[in-house]
C-alpha cells in the first residue's frame, strides 16, 4: 500500500536512530522504550524484503535470491557479537551502539541510492487494483496462509530448542564439556547457511516444493531422534548436528518458494509479514517450553521434542502445499 522500499528505509533510519539515541541517552527508561521502537522498525524487514525480492528478481532465480538473503541474515547474526566485543574492547558500550546506529544509517543511505533496483510490484495493472482490507483479513485468514504461519511458528520453536538448549542438553545426556558441545552447536549453525545457498539452487529446479520440505524435515526428526535415543561417540553427535543443520538451511529457500506462492504479486509483503510472526511466537513460547522440559524431564525429552515439532512441521507443510496444488488444479 505505501511502497515496500519507503516502509524497508523507514525501519532501518528509525532502528539505527533507536540505537544511537540508547547511546546518548544511557537511562533505563530510554533502553526500554527504544528498544520497543527498533522491535517495531525491525519488523519491516522480512515482509518488505520479501516484496522487494519477488518483484524484482526473474521467477527462475527467486529460489537463489530468497537463500543469498536468508544466508547473509544468519552472517550477520554470527558477526554482530564478535564485531560488539570487538567495539567494548576500544570503547564504551555507548559509543559501541552509536557506532552500529550510524553503520544502520549508512546502509539505509546506500540503499536510498540504489533504489531504481529495487522494485515494489509486479506490474501496473495489480497497482491500479489494491485489496481493500476486508480483502486482506480474508487472505491472511484463510486456512492455506494460517498454515503457513503454522509451519513458520514449528520451524521457530525447533530451532529455538536446538540454538538455546542444546549446549545443556549435550553435556547432559551425552556427558561431553561445555566446549565441546558448544563446539557442536557452531558446527550445526555453520552446516546452516551452507545448505541455504545449496537449497536455493535446488529450489529453482523443483515443482514441489512442499514435498522436498517435508523430506527435509523428515530427516530433521530422525536426526534428533536418533540424537535423543542413541549413545554415540563425539564425532558422531557432531556428524548428526551437521547433518540436521544442513537440512534446516536447505529447506530454507523451499519454504519461502512456498509460502510465495499462496500469495499474489501485491500482497507479498502482507502475507509474508503475517506468516513470519510465527517466528516471534516462538521465540515467546518456546524458551518456557524447553526450560520446563529441561528442569522437570529427562534431558533426552528436548530433542525428542525437537524432532516431534519437526514432524508436525511436515503436516502443516505438505497440507499447505496440497491445498495450494488443488486450488490450482
Amino acid at each position: 500500500r505505501f511502497g515496500a522500499r519507503k516502509i524497508l528505509l523507514c525501519g532501518l533510519l528509525l532502528e539505527s536512530a533507536a540505537f544511537i539515541w540508547i547511546g546518548l541517552s544511557p537511562s533505563y527508561w530510554m533502553l526500554l522504550a527504544m528498544m520497543g521502537v527498533a522491535g517495531l522498525a525491525n519488523a519491516v524487514y522480512h515482509p518488505a524484503n520479501y516484496a522487494i525480492l519477488n518483484a524484482s528478481v526473474q521467477s527462475g532465480r527467486i529460489g537463489q535470491a530468497f537463500s543469498i538473503h536468508t544466508a547473509a541474515g544468519m552472517l550477520g547474526n554470527a558477526v554482530a557479537p564478535v564485531t560488539m566485543v570487538l567495539l567494548l574492547s576500544v570503547t564504551d558500550w555507548k559509543t559501541g551502539l552509536i557506532v552500529c546506529g550510524v553503520t544502520g544509517g549508512l546502509a539505509s543511505v546506500l540503499i536510498a541510492a540504489n533504489a531504481g533496483a529495487l522494485q515494489e510490484t509486479a506490474s501496473q495493472t495489480e497497482i491500479k487494483q489494491p485489496s481493500t482490507a476486508r480483502s486482506g483479513l480474508r487472505l491472511l485468514f484463510s486456512q492455506p496462509i494460517l498454515l503457513g504461519a503454522l509451519f513458520f511458528l514449528c520451524i521457530g520453536v525447533a530451532g529455538h530448542g536446538v540454538s538455546a538448549f542444546g549446549v545443556a542438553t549435550l553435556t547432559v545426556i551425552h556427558e561431553i564439556t561445555v566446549t565441546e558441545a558448544a563446539t557442536i552447536l557452531s558446527a550445526y549453525l555453520f552446516a546452516s547457511p551452507i545448505g541455504v545457498l545449496c537449497g536455493g539452487w535446488i529450489a529453482d529446479r523443483i515443482r514441489h516444493h512442499h514435498l522436498f520440505a517435508g523430506v527435509c524435515f523428515v530427516a530433521i526428526a530422525l536426526a534428533f531422534f536418533t540424537m535423543a535415543g542413541l549413545s554415540m561417540r563425539l564425532e558422531l553427535i557432531a556428524f548428526v548436528f551437521v547433518i540436521a543443520g544442513f537440512f534446516s538451511g536447505v529447506v530454507s529457500p523451499s519454504r519461502d518458494m512456498l509460502i510465495r506462492s499462496l500469495a499474489p504479486p501485491t500482497e507479498m509483503g502482507k502475507v509474508f509479514g503475517f506468516v513470519s510472526t510465527g517466528f516471534n511466537v516462538a521465540g515467546i513460547i518456546a524458551p518456557p517450553l524447553f526450560g520446563y522440559i529441561l528442569d522437570h524431564h529427562n534431558p533426552s525429552a528436548v530433542f525428542w521434542t525437537v524432532g516431534a515439532v519437526s514432524l508436525l512441521t511436515v503436516l502443516t507443510v505438505v497440507t499447505t502445499g496440497q491445498k495450494r496444488e488443488r486450488n490450482l488444479a
